[in-house]
């Protein structure tokens, strides 16, 4: 009778009992917590594979400051022509290890800016899923932009000591040089241009480098996750690195492009010295480019730009889905 009991049981009962033990890895994956951390690590990988870009970028159009003005995001009169030429003419005079100065700069740029913005994004939108009535499906683009653009703002500002350190250690080696400021490292940097520039030279420019880390942000990880999605569920493709690289690319070109003006801005406040930025308002800076240079100058060094930012955005965003995937291998997931 037991063995006839277990055969005539209800038929949705055991439907119910084979759908509880489908769903609970489902039940499980929704709960995974990625690391704060994880989106300043893979920057830091990112920047440790693309720095020599990012100098050479600096270094060929954006070659220093004269004495009448600021002269960045322009060509020097004898700057190498191609970025190839750029890389021989810094191997040749600085060594090897001359692709990689300034790097410390660059990766306590990313310690603090990209943790920050990374982290309080990944917090922020964990949290608008799981108070959503489908905390499994991703939250729209304009929620996404909106999460992007508080998380920017406050990595801007946490970021922004690191950013006018990694701008002047990239920047020195095209200075003459009894312009060159020779900081040893990031910490020697910062204690010398407290020292010699007082608390505040550590925030220079830190408005428009926070609007820059706004628009990084919503045109970076908001597109990111956008493109992301569209290839999963509109181009059929899988979760894997193509579908990673493909989407970190196009998020590489709409940040490039977003971000460029207020770059060139950011770039020429934060290499200016006291005596060439002590009245000038960014409003004044921005009548003064305009007037010497026309419109032009908002995609100036464009190309440059996403060759350097292009792969740092892929590199990025493949560290951190590996990141990821290590993560949910380690916890069984």
């Amino acid at each position: 009778m037991a063995d006839t009991g277990k055969l005539l049981a209800p038929p949705h009962s055991r439907v119910a009992s084979v759908s509880t033990s489908t769903t609970v890895p489902q039940s499980k994956s929704k709960k995974v917590h990625y690391p704060f951390w994880f989106g300043g690590s893979a920057s830091c990988f990112a920047a440790g594979v693309t720095h020599p870009l990012d100098l050479v970028k600096v270094f060929s159009f954006a070659p220093g400051v004269q004495a009448e003005t600021v002269r960045l995001q322009t060509r020097a009169p004898d700057a190498p022509k191609t970025m190839l030429g750029t890389f021989g003419h810094i191997v040749r005079h600085n060594g090897v290890t001359g692709l990689y100065n300034g790097l410390s700069a660059a990766l306590l740029r990313q310690i603090t800016y990209s943790t920050t913005r990374f982290g309080i994004y990944e917090e922020l939108k964990n949290r608008v899923m799981k108070n959503s009535q489908d905390p499994t499906a991703p939250p729209g683009l304009l929620t996404l932009l909106g999460i992007s653009c508080i998380s920017g703002f406050i990595g801007g500002f946490a970021g922004n000591p690191a950013d006018v350190l990694n701008v002047r250690m990239q920047s020195d080696a095209a200075l003459p040089i009894e312009q060159r400021r020779n900081y040893r490292n990031a910490i020697h940097g910062l204690v010398q241009m407290t020292r010699t520039e007082g608390f505040s030279a550590l925030f220079r420019g830190v408005w428009p480098n926070s609007t820059r880390a706004v628009l990084m942000t919503a045109s970076q990880l908001a597109s990111y996750d956008t493109f992301k999605k569209m290839c999963i569920e509109q181009a059929g493709m899988k979760d894997n690195l193509g579908t990673h690289f493909t989407a970190s690319f196009m998020a590489g070109f709409v940040a490039t492009t977003v971000c460029s003006p207020v770059d060139v801005i950011k770039t020429r406040i934060m290499t200016a010295s006291p005596a060439e930025s002590r009245g000038h308002s960014i409003a004044g800076l921005l009548r003064d480019i305009c007037r010497k240079e026309g419109l032009g100058w908002t995609f100036r060094g464009w190309v440059p730009s996403f060759i350097r930012l292009g792969p740092h955005t892929i590199a990025t965003f493949i560290f951190l889905e590996e990141h990821k995937k290590l993560y949910r291998r380690l916890q069984g997931i």
